[in-house]
């Protein structure tokens, strides 16, 4: 160290001896340096510096500068000189390191600091002055962006007319700054995206919301300015909007315009204008030109809607050749998606299997599987449309389809056309050969018979043979147990043979199978009703209701549980959410009568009746229940046009035209009433009834055919007796046959009341699988007649010879029901709870202003034999 000597401050030359060696820098002396070994074997070297100098240094007395001012020699922990130093003990400078932070001069008794952290915080940012022009034209630009941004999202979200609303705001944002900006000469910096933006924005959401003119308007505005770039795609648009208002030769025009304004590095665009053009054609009937059109986008960038289009056009004009080639394009389109054994995982690779399993679910996968579900449903319905029409058959022509399909990639819908090619057969009711065609597919793969079994199942169980249903079906579900179709076939045949139980169970293995199938559910319940569980079969038709929201049939089962629950009102209730589905339907609106009528509101039971009857004025039950309405309050002229119709709709039933005879004599209108007597009498001349009314009639009004009426009625009278002795001792002769236990007993066949047998509640109906044949659900009819309360009623007396059901013996009284909704074959039957007599009490009595002669005080005096005459219906 004593060798280095510091440059003196008045010597000229401060880097004289700059380059020369300095022995201080040999490493192999400092063994022998004495402030560097000290520096090493103690914390000498990073003291701070307490005093101007250091004795004992190389230093010396040199200044060092900082940021503090003033010079400080510092000694380094070496002893080492710095840089610069030089032998003869000349200073120089410290240039080397001022961008450290260094500085020439230090204050006496400052610390080192060079970064500045003594100094405190940096003094605040200044606040931008927003009252500048350039700042408020920022603001406003930021506004707009976020009133466009704002307008899509609502956009997304399904609030069109919000989404408008805030496109208007931005439109009228923009043009405050356009303003802005022209005052303030900064005209040339408009920002004419933001204004592009702004202006496609508000056509479109105009467009959304229907607003064609508008929209139109704003898009011309867009188009004719020339300073906007490719404002002439806009034209594409434009052409959608008159596509939009049936104004085809526009779309035309503004199409070709926008096709002319694009270039052919754009191929893809302009192979969907093409495409829009072909389709504008087919709906002006232009196929020639459409066809011209879609063959262009085969032969360059071919795809599956153009091919299908294309094949349609064909169809249109009837070219069978070109049909075929057309199909041979189509099935020959490639997909662009990969193949599905790239998602089956290997067995050994098992981080291989992890990202299989990661991409079998996502997205593009989805996608792939949705573009070819979209190709194999446009194949399917280019076959089955042209195969009827390539060949002289269309068994030929299925045969042609199934060809050319097996020699492409969707060599598995091949037998799906074949399936296809068996429901034709069913169209065309050529049953024995849909049943060949499906039976070709019971030595076929898997999937394929399930499916032909399921559907060979569902049409024996059509004709009634259950047994082939039910061996088809079980074919069907051992080829597929997880067929929800088959198994819901399955549960139908075992259904049939009542055992409700069994059924049960197969219908829920299909709801696991598959939970949102509403036939298997549907089938449940009906099967939960018969067995008498009602709260259970509640439960599931409100789950499918659930899931079918305007279900007729549904909504029926619904009310009908309601009223086998005993709850009127909620029955009511589900009937009246029927009718906003099927306001025309006349059963469901006479069962809202009859539950009204139950309840006692006859005002309300008699506007369904009668709507029911403006619907469908031929059903029996509403026409009496009318009928005996208008009789209950006294309007029997009314009446008479109610059994008038029942008249026409029944001829053979005497009943009808007695009530209308009986109308008019209740009316006053005697000689009507005789008139129609004497007209039954002669349609049917062994009816006691008639021939009773026909001797007092003629008896009040002092006819001379009262005698010739008085001896048929006896005739008829004492016939009937004979008659009624015979069945008598018929009975009687069969009853001690059964007491000595002979065997069987002949039925006589003249019994006078029959019980009419209760129809089913529903009609089975099987599932289906998810082959082409689309079966319906099982499903009872949109108002069951067998829901209805039935009860077995005794009808008009009728004698013998007649066709009348039941016999009417004299002095007992008829008692009759109204009923509901009965069915066109079945007998006549009543439903209401109490019986209603029939006999006679002139319901006009004094405020009818009649003149009281001899022949009526003699009507009047004789109710008792009126009352055995049984021809008045009466409500409760």
């Amino acid at each position: 160290m004593e060798n280095v000597h510091l440059v003196p401050e008045e010597e000229d030359d401060l880097y004289t001896g700059y380059n020369e060696y300095n022995p201080t820098f040999d490493s192999e002396d400092l063994h022998n340096d004495i402030g560097f070994q000290q520096a090493v074997r103690t914390s000498h070297g990073r003291r701070p510096p307490m005093t101007a100098k250091y004795p004992g240094t190389a230093i010396g007395g040199r200044p060092l500068g900082t940021t503090f001012g003033s010079r400080m020699p510092v000694g380094t922990s070496m002893g080492r000189p710095m840089t610069g130093a030089v032998q003869d003990g000349a200073a120089r400078p410290m240039t080397a390191v001022r961008a450290a932070g260094y500085s020439s001069s230090l204050a006496r008794g400052s610390v080192f600091d060079p970064l500045g952290q003594a100094k405190g915080p940096a003094p605040p940012l200044e606040m931008k002055n927003e009252d500048t022009p350039e700042e408020k034209i920022k603001i406003l630009e930021k506004k707009v962006n976020d009133l466009i941004e704002e307008s899509c999202l609502t956009h997304a979200h399904g609030d069109l007319q919000l989404s408008l609303e805030k496109a208007k705001e931005a439109g009228r944002k923009e043009r405050a700054l356009v303003r802005q900006r022209e005052q303030t000469g900064t005209a040339d910096h408009i920002n004419l995206d933001l204004t592009f933006s702004v202006l496609f924005n508000l056509a479109n959401q105009y467009t959304n919301n229907d607003m064609y003119t508008e929209a139109l308007n704003t898009y011309q505005v867009i188009v004719k300015n020339k300073m906007l770039n490719n404002a002439g795609r806009l034209k594409v648009n434009m052409a959608n909007i008159y596509f939009k208002q049936k104004n085809y030769t526009k779309a035309i025009k503004f199409y070709r315009m926008a096709l002319d304004q694009i270039s052919n590095v754009h191929n893809a665009m302009r192979i969907k204008i093409m495409q829009n053009i072909g389709v504008v054609f087919v709906h002006m009937g232009q196929y020639s030109d459409a066809i011209t059109s879609f063959e262009y986008i085969m032969s360059e960038s071919p795809n599956i809607k153009t091919g299908f289009n294309l094949i349609l056009c064909y169809y249109a004009i009837g070219d069978r050749e070109r049909m075929k080639k057309a199909f041979q394009k189509l099935i020959c389109v490639p997909l662009g998606i990969d193949d599905e054994d790239k998602y089956i995982p290997p067995n050994d690779d098992t981080h291989a299997n992890m990202v299989i399993e990661a991409i079998k679910n996502d997205k593009l996968h989805q996608m792939e599987l949705e573009r070819k579900a979209l190709a194999e449903k446009y194949i399917m319905t280019s076959a089955k449309l042209i195969a009827p029409a390539i060949e002289s058959s269309f068994a030929a022509g299925f045969d042609w389809c199934v060809d050319m399909v097996k020699g492409s990639q969707y060599v598995e819908l091949a037998n799906d056309l074949e399936i296809n090619k068996a429901i034709t057969y069913l169209r065309q009711r050529d049953f024995k050969q849909a049943v060949e065609t499906l039976k070709m597919f019971e030595k076929k793969d898997s999937r394929v018979k399930s499916a032909a079994a399921t559907n060979l199942s569902f049409l024996y169980f059509l004709e009634k043979d259950y047994d082939q249903a039910d061996r088809y079906a079980d074919l069907a579900m051992s080829a597929d147990r997880y067929n929800p179709a088959a198994l819901i076939n399955k549960g139908n045949t075992v259904f049939v043979k009542e055992d409700y139980e069994k059924a049960a169970e197969f219908y829920k293995e299909a709801l696991r199978n598959d939970s949102s199938c509403t036939e298997a559910l549907y089938n449940l319940g009906l099967t939960y009703k018969r067995l008498g569980r009602l709260e259970e079969a509640l439960d599931c038709f409100l789950k499918l209701h659930a899931i079918l929201r305007n279900s007729a049939q549904v909504m029926y089962q619904l009310a009908n549980l309601y009223e086998m629950l005993e709850d009127p009102h909620q029955a009511i209730e589900w009937l009246m959410q029927l009718t906003s589905v099927t306001p025309t339907d006349a059963q469901v609106l006479a069962k809202l009568g009859d539950l009204y009528d139950n309840e006692g509101d006859k005002s309300q039971a008699f506007q369904y009746y009668y709507e029911s009857y403006r619907y469908f004025p031929s059903n029996i039950s509403v026409i009496e229940w009318l009928g005996a309405y208008y009789i209950d309050t006294q309007f029997c002229e009314k009446a008479i046009q109610y059994f008038d119709r029942a008249t026409l709709i029944q001829p053979t039933q005497v009943k009808w035209q007695l009530m209308v005879a009986s109308c008019y004599r209740r009316s006053g209108n005697y000689q009507k009433a005789l008139e129609t007597y004497k007209d039954i009498h002669w349609k049917f001349p062994e009816n006691v009834e008639c021939l009773r009314f026909l001797v007092r009639l003629c008896t009040d009004m002092g006819l001379k055919e009262v005698q010739d009426y008085a001896t048929k009625l006896k005739k008829v009278e004492k016939m009937k007796e004979i008659r009624e002795q015979r069945v008598r001792s018929g009975r009687e002769s069969s009853a001690r046959g059964r007491r000595e236990g002979s065997a069987g007993s002949g039925n006589s066949s003249n019994l006078t009341h029959t019980t009419p047998k209760k129809p089913s509640d529903v009609e089975l109906i099987p599932g289906s699988s998810s082959s082409p044949i689309n079966t319906p659900p099982l499903r009872a009819s949109a108002v069951s007649r067998s829901e209805a309360k039935y009860s077995p009623v005794l009808e008009q007396g009728r004698d013998s010879g007649q066709s009348n059901h039941g016999t009417s013996a004299k002095g007992e009284r008829l008692s009759v029901k109204l009923k509901t909704l009965p069915g066109s074959n079945e007998p006549y039957e009543a439903s209401t709870q109490q019986e209603i007599d029939a006999s006679y009490v002139d319901p006009l009595g004094p405020q009818t202003q009649r003149p009281k002669t001899a022949a009526r005080k003699r009507i009047e005096e004789d109710e008792f034999a009126d009352e055995e005459l049984g021809d008045d219906l009466l409500p409760e």
